[in-house]
């Protein structure tokens, strides 16, 4: 296992969706395509490919003034419902890796998802933004959950 990047940031949600709805979410590339890595409100993805195994990797890609732009990974850890872990990459605009750890706990109704974020010393810079960012994506997530249609404004 790598070394912890020196920059992390963590949030947490609480859901009404079981720890297995939750988790299979992240690994279901018609699922995910709603709500992760999703920039624009009621914009699917154009691309999702998930191979979920350990070792496995995914590419979800957005269109971006025209132009795909791709999130891409490997699967560290999976523990269904529990924990996910993978490194997260977006080429176009740098060559670095961040490693993320999704930990959910089933609670009596619902769950509780923790998010944390490591990057590399860089990642200062992109600290405030890429919590702003998960926090919209994971409401995305629970609203999209909420009824199975993408959130309408902003996640």
């Amino acid at each position: 296992m790598s070394p912890p990047l020196p920059v992390k940031l963590s949030i947490t949600h609480r859901f009404k969706a079981s720890a297995e709805r939750v988790f299979d979410a992240w690994l279901d590339p018609a699922k995910a395509r709603h709500w992760l890595f999703v920039t624009r409100p009621n914009t699917p993805l154009v691309r999702a490919e998930v191979d979920a195994r350990v070792g496995g990797t995914y590419c979800f890609a957005d269109l971006r003034d025209g132009e795909e732009v791709e999130h891409v990974g490997e699967y560290l850890e999976i523990d269904r419902p529990r924990r996910l872990v993978f490194t997260l990459g977006v080429p176009k605009y740098s060559q670095d890796r961040d490693r993320l750890t999704v930990d959910i706990v089933p609670l009596g109704t619902g769950c509780e998802l923790t998010l944390t974020h490591e990057m590399g010393p860089e990642g200062e810079q992109w600290r405030e933004s890429s919590k702003k960012g998960w926090t919209q994506l994971v409401a995305g997530l629970d609203a999209w959950l909420g009824d199975g249609t993408p959130p309408t404004a902003n996640g």
